[in-house]
């Protein structure tokens, strides 16, 4: 029996690499983050997908490296290249206003300004909490759960929450 090829779009890449979703972050998928620079579909079922890291020394790569494999394997693409960039450097101004929204509803504080902004890592800056949207908030670790967040308190609801860092 003659095995049928199958014919694979980079559309269809694309919509399969938006059910990777972030292993931090399970709402967001990895093309919501802007993590997926570029898609090339070859000759011979092969795709080569270039990603480009939020931190660099990021876990997740490996995670997103199995994912992608994965995905785009169950789906009949037979030879799956990852590639890596890092020039430019991910920003956060690359998520969307949907995505910065699905950070909030599910209880992340999305950034607050723009990456390229006089925001630096120690600067006092007024973060809505997600949950009340107060902003009688304050920073408690700038370091959290992953290194693209920092902890925060709301002192209204007395939760505490994550904020996802500019940069």
């Amino acid at each position: 029996m003659v095995k049928e090829a199958i014919h694979i779009t980079e559309q269809k890449v694309w919509q399969l690499l938006d059910m990777v979703a972030d292993p931090d972050i399970p709402v967001i998928s990895i093309v919501e983050l802007g993590l997926v620079r570029k898609v090339k579909v070859e000759p011979g079922n092969s795709v080569t997908v270039t990603i480009t890291p939020s931190y660099s020394g990021c876990p997740a790569m490996h995670v997103f490296r199995f994912e992608i494999e994965s995905v785009l394997k169950m789906n009949g693409v037979e030879n799956v290249k990852l590639e890596i960039v890092l020039s430019p450097a991910w920003t956060t101004d690359w998520l969307s206003d949907t995505t910065k929204n699905k950070l909030k509803q599910y209880g992340i504080a999305p950034p607050v300004s723009d990456a390229g902004s006089a925001d630096t890592l120690f600067a006092r800056k007024e973060v809505p909490c997600p949950r009340c949207n107060s902003y009688h908030t304050k920073l408690t670790s700038q370091f959290g759960s992953t290194p693209c967040k920092a902890l925060w308190y709301c002192e209204d609801c007395m939760q505490p929450f994550e904020y996802f860092k500019c940069h």
